[in-house]
C-alpha cells in the first residue's frame, strides 16, 4: 500500500505571525512613560521632545511617495477618465458640506457653554506672536492655489506638500491612462515602487514608541498638569463635540447612506487611532488608511482620489476647533462676538485652514491669522490656547481621520465603487486585515480586469 499522502495544507509555508500587536502595546507603554517622565523630570522631558518631532518627520517623508503611487496606480489602471472626475467632484462637494456642518456644531456648543467666561488672558499675550508669523507665512487663498503647482515634477515629491504630490500624481495617472496598453510597464514599475515604499514605512513605524515617548514627555514637561486642569472645560467640551460629530453626524449619515455601523468602522481602525493619538498627527496613519480602505472593499481609484484629497480639504476636527477656540478667546477677553461677526470670521477660517494645512501648528496659525484680520484686539488671547493645543490636537487629528474614513465609504457607495458584501465580512471580523499586507503581500501584479476598458 502506498504511503499516506500528506494533505496539501500542511505543505504550505507557515503563515508569518503578526508581531505588530507588540508595536502598539509598546506605544501605549511609551505614552504612559512619557507622561510620568514629563511630570516628574521636566528637564529631561523637554530634552527628549525632538524624538517626537523626528518620528513625525519620518512619517511625513513617506506621505508624498505613498500618495503618488496610490493615485497613479488607481487612475492609470482605469480606462475611463470620467469615472475619476465623478469621484473627485463628488468628494469635493461632500467635503464642503461636512466642513460647514462641523462649523455649525462647534458654533452651537461654544455659544451654549461659553467655556472662556471669567478667564484673564493678558498674561499670555506674548505667546501669540509666533503663530501670527506662521499664519502670515502661510499666505492667503490665492497663494494656496498657486502653491498647488510645483516647480518641477520631482519637487512635488520632495517639498512635503500633499496637494503638489496629488496634482502631479493626477497628471501622471491620466498620462499613463491615455497611453493605453503601452503604459502597462510603467504601471508595473510604479507598483514595484509602492511595495518598496510600504516596506520602508513599516520599518519606520517600529520607531513609533520612541516618538510617542518624546512627544508626550515634552508637552507635559512644558505645560505641567496644572496647565491642563485650568483649561479642562474647553478641552472636555471640545472632545465631547468631536465625539458627537463622529458618532452622531457621521455615524447617522454612514448608517443611512451605506448601512455601515460607525462603531464597527472605528473598531476596524483602532490601531490607526492609537497611532494618531501617540503622534498627534493624522498624517501618520494616512498610508494605513489607504491600505485598510482598499482591504475593506473600496476600489483603488476611489481610495486614491478621496483619501489624499480629504487630508487637505476635509478638516472636520480643525473646523470645530477653530469655532470653539474663537468663541473661547472672545469670551475670555470679555469681548464676545455677535452672530454676524461669528459667521464672517469662521467662514474666513475654513478657507484659510486649507492654506495653512502644511504649516506646523496649522490650527493655531489659522486661528491667529483669522483674529488678526477680523478682530485684532482678540489676538492676544491666542497665547492661552498654546498650553493645551498639543492635547487638543489629538481630538482634531482623530476627527479629521474619522471624517476621511467615512467619506471614503460614502463616496464609494454613491459611485458604486465599493463591495458591500466584503465590507460586512471585514467589519464583522470574518476577513481580518493582514498586517503583512503592508509589506509582503501588497499587490505588485496588476489584475487583468484593471487593464481593460471600462
Amino acid at each position: 500500500m502506498s504511503e499516506t499522502t500528506v494533505p496539501s495544507e500542511t505543505a504550505r509555508p507557515p503563515r508569518r505571525r503578526d508581531r505588530t500587536h507588540w508595536l502598539y502595546s509598546a506605544v501605549i507603554v511609551a505614552v504612559l512613560a512619557g507622561i510620568v517622565v514629563g511630570w516628574l523630570a521636566p528637564g529631561f522631558g523637554k530634552s527628549v521632545g525632538e524624538l517626537g518631532t523626528l518620528f513625525v518627520n519620518l512619517i511625513k517623508m513617506m506621505i508624498a511617495p505613498v500618495i503618488f503611487c496610490t493615485i497613479v496606480l488607481g487612475i492609470g489602471s482605469v480606462r475611463a477618465a470620467a469615472k475619476v472626475g465623478r469621484v473627485g467632484g463628488m468628494a469635493i462637494a461632500y467635503f464642503l458640506i461636512m466642513s460647514t456642518a462641523a462649523l455649525a456644531i462647534g458654533l452651537v456648543v461654544g455659544n451654549v457653554l461659553h467655556p472662556g467666561s471669567g478667564l484673564d488672558l493678558a498674561a499670555h499675550a506674548k505667546d501669540a506672536a509666533k503663530y501670527v508669523k506662521d499664519a502670515h507665512n502661510a499666505g492667503g487663498t490665492w497663494d494656496f492655489i498657486k502653491d498647488i503647482v510645483p516647480t518641477t515634477l520631482v519637487s512635488s515629491l520632495t517639498s512635503g506638500k500633499v496637494l503638489q504630490a496629488l496634482f502631479v500624481a493626477l497628471l501622471v495617472g491620466f498620462g499613463i491612462q491615455a497611453m493605453g496598453s503601452a503604459g502597462e510597464p510603467l504601471l508595473r514599475g510604479v507598483a514595484s515602487m509602492q511595495k518598496l515604499v510600504f516596506r520602508i514605512l513599516t520599518m519606520i513605524l517600529w520607531l513609533a514608541p520612541i516618538g510617542a515617548f518624546g512627544a508626550i514627555a515634552n508637552v507635559v514637561a512644558r505645560t505641567g498638569l496644572d496647565a491642563v486642569k485650568q483649561l479642562a472645560v474647553l478641552m472636555i467640551a471640545f472632545y465631547l463635540t468631536c465625539a458627537v460629530f463622529v458618532f452622531g453626524v457621521l455615524g447617522v449619515l454612514l448608517r443611512a447612506a451605506a448601512g455601515v455601523s460607525i462603531f464597527k468602522l472605528v473598531r476596524y481602525l483602532a490601531r490607526e487611532y492609537l497611532l494618531i493619538v501617540a503622534t498627534s498627527s493624522s498624517e501618520s496613519a494616512l498610508p494605513r488608511l489607504i491600505a485598510k480602505m482598499e482591504h475593506l472593499g473600496v476600489e483603488r481609484t476611489t481610495v486614491g482620489v478621496v483619501v489624499p484629497t480629504g487630508y487637505s480639504f476635509n478638516l472636520d476636527g480643525t473646523a470645530i476647533y477653530l469655532t470653539m477656540a474663537t468663541l473661547f478667546i472672545a469670551d475670555a477677553m470679555g469681548k464676545p462676538l455677535n452672530w454676524t461677526e461669528q459667521l464672517g470670521l469662521l467662514l474666513f477660517m475654513i478657507v484659510a485652514s486649507k492654506g495653512a494645512a502644511g504649516v506646523t501648528g496649522a490650527g493655531l496659525a489659522t486661528l491667529a491669522g483669522g483674529l488678526q484680520s477680523h478682530r485684532p484686539e482678540l489676538l492676544d488671547g491666542v497665547g492661552v490656547i498654546v498650553g493645551i493645543d498639543r492635547f487638543m490636537s489629538e481630538a482634531r487629528a482623530v476627527t479629521n481621520f474619522s471624517g476621511n474614513a467615512v467619506a471614503t465609504v460614502l463616496i464609494g457607495t454613491w459611485t458604486k465603487t465599493i463591495d458591500a458584501a466584503r465590507v460586512r465580512e471585514v467589519l464583522d471580523k470574518k476577513l481580518p486585515f493582514d498586517e503583512a499586507t503592508m509589506v509582503d503581500d501588497h499587490p505588485v501584479e496588476l489584475e487583468k480586469k484593471d487593464l481593460v476598458p471600462a
